[in-house]
Formats: C-alpha cells, sequence, structure tokens
C-alpha cells in the first residue's frame, strides 16, 4: 500500500514512518524541507502546493499528522494555528476529493479537545461533546468537523483520530515530560541540580508514541466505517508529579524541584482519562508499551541529546 504521511518528520511522522515500512508499505513523506528529510515539501498553507503533493504520491492510504501541536504556540498564534489545523486540512481533503478519492484518511485529532468535562464522564468516550478550552482545541474541533463533513458531502473515506498525551525518545523539549528528561540528562551532566515545573498536579493518560502509531497504522491498513472517530488512549490517569518522580529515579540525580511561573497553563484541565474500547473492538488494538519502558527510552534519548550538545 503507498501511504502518504504528512508532518513525516515531526515527532509522531518519524515513529510512524518506520512502523509502515516494518509493515511493508510504501511511505511518501511529506513535511516541511527545513524540519528534515522529506519526499515532497509540504506547505498546508497553499492549496496548489497540497494539491501537488497528494496528486505525485498517488497514495491508497494518507495518514495525515501535520499541524502546529504545541499548545502555548498556537495560543499565542491563534489564527496562524487555525489556518494550518483547521484550514490545512480542509486543503488537504479538498487535494484528496480531486486526486485521490478513493484513499483512506486518517486525520489525527487530539484528545485536547475534551477540554473540562463533569467527573461523571471520566473515561472519556468519543459521544462526549468537545469542550475547547484553548485555541489550539478549537483549531482541532474544526479540523475534525471538516473532515467529518468531507464524509457526508463528498463520501470520501476519513476517520479521525483523538490521541491523548503521548510521550516517546525524539519528543520536543517543551513538552512536560521530554522537559523533565532533558533537565536531569542535563544536571547529570554537570548542571545545576535544579529542575524547573509548571503544574504537577494534573493526571493525564499517557502513551507511547509507538502505541500511537500503531493505531494509525491499523486505521489505515483497515476499512472501519469512513466518518468514525476513535480515541487513542492507555486508559489510565497518572499525575505528572508521579512521571517526574518515575524519571528522577530512573536519572538517580539530586534534584530540587522548583515551580517556574512561565510553564503554567491558563486553562489546565486537571484530569484526562480515555477509554479507547471502540478503537480496540474495530481494530484490535491495545497499547503495549509500559510507561516504565517509555520513561526509560526517553530518559536515554534525553542523555544522548545532551552528550551531542556538549
Amino acid at each position: 500500500m503507498r501511504v502518504l504521511v504528512t508532518g513525516a518528520n515531526g515527532f509522531a511522522g518519524r515513529h510512524l514512518v518506520a512502523a509502515l515500512r516494518e509493515h511493508d508499505h510504501d511511505v511518501i513523506r511529506a513535511g516541511r524541507v527545513r524540519d528534515g528529510d522529506v519526499d515532497a515539501g509540504l506547505d498546508l498553507e497553499s492549496l496548489s502546493n497540497v494539491r501537488g503533493v497528494v496528486a505525485g504520491a498517488a497514495p491508497d492510504a494518507i495518514v495525515h499528522l501535520a499541524g502546529q501541536a504545541f499548545v502555548p504556540a498556537a495560543t499565542a498564534d491563534p489564527l496562524g494555528t487555525y489556518n494550518i489545523n483547521a484550514l490545512g486540512t480542509a486543503r488537504l481533503l479538498e487535494a484528496v476529493r480531486g486526486a485521490a478519492p478513493r484513499a483512506r484518511v486518517v486525520v489525527a485529532g487530539s484528545a485536547d479537545v475534551y477540554g473540562a468535562q463533569p467527573r461523571e464522564a471520566y473515561p472519556l468516550r468519543e459521544s462526549i461533546a468537545p469542550n475547547p478550552l484553548n485555541p489550539y482545541a478549537a483549531s482541532k474541533v474544526a479540523a475534525e468537523a471538516y473532515s467529518l463533513a468531507a464524509v457526508r458531502t463528498y463520501d470520501l473515506d476519513v476517520v479521525v483520530t483523538r490521541a491523548f498525551n503521548h510521550i516517546g525518545p525524539g519528543q520536543d523539549g517543551r513538552f512536560v515530560v521530554a522537559s523533565f528528561a532533558r533537565q536531569l540528562a542535563a544536571i547529570a551532566a554537570g548542571e545545576e541540580p535544579v529542575l524547573l515545573v509548571g503544574n504537577l498536579e494534573a493526571r493525564r493518560d499517557f502513551l507511547d508514541v509507538r502505541d500511537v502509531v500503531d493505531a494509525y497504522v491499523r486505521l489505515a491498513e483497515s476499512r472501519t466505517p469512513p466518518g468514525s472517530i476513535y480515541n487513542v488512549a492507555r486508559g489510565e490517569a497518572v499525575a505528572i508529579k508521579e512521571m517526574l518522580r518515575r524519571l528522577i529515579t530512573i536519572a538517580r540525580v539530586p534534584v530540587e524541584v522548583r515551580e517556574d511561573p512561565e510553564r503554567m497553563r491558563p486553562a489546565d484541565v486537571p484530569l484526562v482519562l480515555g477509554d479507547a474500547s471502540k478503537l480496540t473492538t474495530a481494530t484490535g488494538w491495545v497499547p503495549q508499551i509500559s510507561l516504565e519502558h517509555s520513561l526509560r527510552d526517553i530518559y536515554d534519548d534525553a542523555r544522548e541529546r545532551v552528550s551531542a550538545a556538549r
């Protein structure tokens, strides 16, 4: 199967490309040229560019990962984020309509669309109405809405995922677990033993990025009903302070944990917990990688990056 991956040189994209190749698929990598090696330069703000990428790839399936994924950056540039995440998805599907109307399209959404929900709503199912609390989440709701409309209006074969907090080696150091690991690796290498943190009380449904991309592969390969939405979640909420404690144990370095006001988010949701039983029933997917395994891989990756930077 020929699979076009947008955002192929991003965090999840690199893992997805590797997973697809392990399944013997022919992968066409599309992304920003400045971010690394790609087969096709992708500009989601240009319909003509996106049309050219899709037509040139002639894909059997597309996994759409490209977009703004960092909430503080989206908050700083809400219109740019909407243009990339929402309108960029619309441009991609318009290109699909013209050049690859029978391709299976997996649109990678986010569990951030759920926002804060009443306690009795957890674990969250796909039937829960979105409640976006920031521009990033709002842009992902809009991308979802257009994706589902494209199924109904143009008969495209599109499914949407809502992935919960994924972590793993290679993640940008701006994200919380990767940030902890990079700071600990720097302390182990001799820097001042002070670790800066934001809100440690929030509880998140963490799972490994390699499990997340396994879900994307399964959905790309399957013929689950178009217009479906699937949570990608472990189904276990862990406090951020517990993730930090485990990383400190792995790093085995003495640290002073210091709260940093710059790392606090104005609309931080206290609990994120999902139910992925719909995905499991449809594809057989279940997470395979333990949090302990993920954290050790993340810390090893951080040590390599700190060492390489010296």
